[in-house]
């Protein structure tokens, strides 16, 4: 069974809990920052079993010393559900121990 869409309310109400991530249309996006590429690299491969023990995944984007996550939920026609939340509350958990800001 699909998820269902977030309102706007809803989604706003939660961007509250998550300083850095925002809207972007019809995604919550957040790109943290490093000292390091390795120190980024690091947190995609943390990312990635994240997502593979939710199985939701978002788009990851590896610059030198920056990720930048995107997420959305396909199995709800592309919007944001509460999968997308679940997802970025466990990155937060994670991010600062790679350093991240």
């Amino acid at each position: 069974m699909a998820t269902e869409p977030l309102s706007q309310k809803e989604i706003e109400d939660r961007l509250r809990e998550l300083p850095g991530w925002s809207q972007e249309g019809d995604r919550i996006a957040r790109t943290y920052r490093f000292r390091t590429h390795f120190a980024a690299a690091a947190l995609v491969v943390h990312v990635a079993q994240i997502q593979q023990e939710l199985n939701h995944h978002s788009d990851l984007t590896l610059g030198y010393n920056t990720v930048e996550l995107t997420v959305n939920t396909h199995d709800a026609g592309g919007a944001i559900t509460e999968h997308d939340f679940a997802l970025a509350h466990r990155v937060e958990d994670v991010a600062p121990s790679h350093g991240a800001s």
